[in-house]
């Protein structure tokens, strides 16, 4: 309730049971009572009932709570939305508006009814606006209104009391759960949300229910209603099975979108977003380029393909494509990090200074960013801003493993050892099962002659990452300096197994080898 916005209607469906259902009122009756102001309309069973009198206030009371408790949770302020969330709610002509408010019940309705085009999300541009009556889907809101209007016309007038009730409490679990997403007293952030027919739904069974009752009635063809019957049960079911299919992956549900809504550019860049996260760069971008085809404001899918080209060395064009996406979007903190790292790779350094500076005014708390800007320090040798910078990242995010690397890295080039060796045991303390912080606080312990304990660490590091070439080639480096000459020589070969073209290991193992060959010689 507090969550999805039909979840306040249930109090609403409740209602519309007990005085249906339970009470047994008549509301066409009521209804007239009290348009003519009929003074008998205190006799009737509604005000004498203490009961339902009371059941209804608990209801009022409590929705109106719920009501108070949402609205202050979202700030006492309504939700901003952007005109690709629901492109009908922003159009100037109010004629236009509510043409397409109209288009998009009937598109709930035929979803309710033939649920075949289902897709994650309907904005940005899955459906055209209605501009003009012309427009032949206005056939669709003639036919909604005018099934609506039947029905409700057989709710109120039929002469059988029990239809008339099964309509009007079908009607009502309908119409009710799906107010909230009407746009009709306030503006909702999508189109068309499959969500919110879940409720509906009941009511949609109701009827139907009802018309195949009538139909089975005043038919001689019994059986060919029960098979029709039937047949709707099967393929709803074989629907929901290939659906539920589909929610299994990311990968499936984006592409199922494809074919229902083309024109949707965060269809294409859903699928572009989970070809990336699966490496495939090539086909991601051609879904990134599609995404700012459709979408020319489209900042996310510019950032992102901003991001591919950076990764592919295709810096001009991605900081075209950053450029324009805080052109468009001047808050856009992830972009102008983004942008400050292309910049930087391009050798732009006052104007990746600034990015990284802006991006930070945006994002107050932003590791990230700090980490970038420290690269950039680094790489301009101002080592006290960026050890800063890095410091920073480490206060926001203490778990950031590459800021702390780099400060341990840069403290031990510039031969801060002591210091060096601090921020490591520091570091360490925070994320202890770290290979990369265990490899780069050994090797400043192997510059200071705790041999000991940077073996350990070596050994550590490479017990969770054998594999890295590296990481045996310094504790070789370790045993050479400490006289283990045998154990040196065994790492300088593994690490050469795995790094062949390690030239800094070759050079030491070369040494190593020689040295090995004099003090045979000697012996001899």
């Amino acid at each position: 309730m507090l969550c999805k916005e039909q979840g306040i209607t249930v109090l609403g469906l409740n209602a519309v049971f007990d005085i249906l259902v339970i009470g047994k009122f008549n509301v066409l009756e009521i209804v007239q009572k009290v348009l003519h102001k009929d003074k008998s309309l205190e006799n009737t069973g509604v005000l004498r009932n203490g009961g339902f009198l009371f059941r209804m206030t608990l209801l009022a009371l409590g929705g109106a709570g719920v009501l108070y408790m949402r609205w202050k949770i979202m700030g006492t302020g309504p939700p901003a939305f952007t005109e690709v969330d629901n492109p009908a709610s922003f159009a100037d002509s109010m004629l236009v508006r509510a043409i397409n408010y109209n288009y998009y019940y009937s598109l709930n309705a035929w979803l309710l009814l033939c649920p075949w085009w289902l897709c994650f999300d309907w904005s940005m541009g899955c459906i055209p606006l209605i501009k003009s009556v012309g427009d032949w889907r206005v056939i669709a809101l003639a036919a909604l209104w005018f099934c609506i209007i039947g029905l409700i016309c057989q709710a109120l007038c039929s002469e059988d009391t029990h239809k008339r009730r099964i309509l009007t409490l079908g009607l009502g679990f309908l119409i009710i759960p799906f107010l909230p997403a009407s746009n009709l007293f306030f503006r909702v952030g999508f189109v068309v949300a499959e969500r919110v027919l879940y409720l509906p739904s009941a009511g949609y069974c109701m009827l139907l229910t009802l018309g195949f009752g009538a139909l089975s009635k005043h038919t001689k063809k019994k059986k060919l209603i029960a098979a029709l019957i039937l047949g709707i049960l099967f393929i709803n079911m074989l629907r929901c099975m290939i659906r539920s299919g589909e929610w299994r992956s990311e990968e499936q549900l984006f592409r199922s979108a494809l074919s229902v809504c083309p024109l949707n550019a965060k269809v294409h860049y859903n699928v572009g977003k989970n070809l990336a996260d699966k490496g495939n760069q090539t086909a991601a971008i051609r879904y990134y380029r599609e995404a700012v085809r459709l979408n020319p404001k489209y900042v996310h899918a510019m950032n992102n393909l901003g991001n591919i080209l950076k990764e592919r060395n295709e810096l001009q064009e991605a900081e075209e494509l950053l450029s324009l996406a805080v052109q468009i979007q001047p808050d856009f903190a992830a972009a102008w990090m983004n942008l400050g790292i292309v910049q930087n790779s391009l050798k732009r350094f006052e104007a990746a200074e600034q990015s990284y500076r802006t991006a930070i005014k945006h994002r107050r708390k932003y590791p990230d960013c700090y980490y970038n800007l420290g690269r950039l320090y680094a790489d301009l040798n101002r080592h006290v801003d960026a050890l800063n910078a890095w410091r920073n990242a480490t206060v926001l995010k203490p778990e950031h493993s590459l800021a702390w690397n780099n400060m341990i890295i840069l403290l031990d080039n510039t031969g801060n050892l002591a210091q060096a060796e601090a921020v490591g045991r520091e570091a360490l303390g925070l994320i202890p099962n770290d290979h990369s912080l265990m490899f780069s606080l050994a090797n400043v312990l192997g510059k200071s002659q705790k041999y000991k304990e940077s073996e350990a660490l070596f050994l550590k590091a490479i017990k969770a990452h054998p594999n890295t070439a590296s990481y045996h080639g310094n504790l070789a480096v370790l045993y050479h300096r400490w006289g283990h000459l045998d154990l040196a020589r065994k790492h300088y070969e593994i690490s050469l197994q795995l790094d062949p073209t390690a030239s800094g290991t070759k050079e030491n193992y070369g040494l190593l080898r020689r040295k090995l060959e004099q003090m045979q010689k000697k012996d001899v």
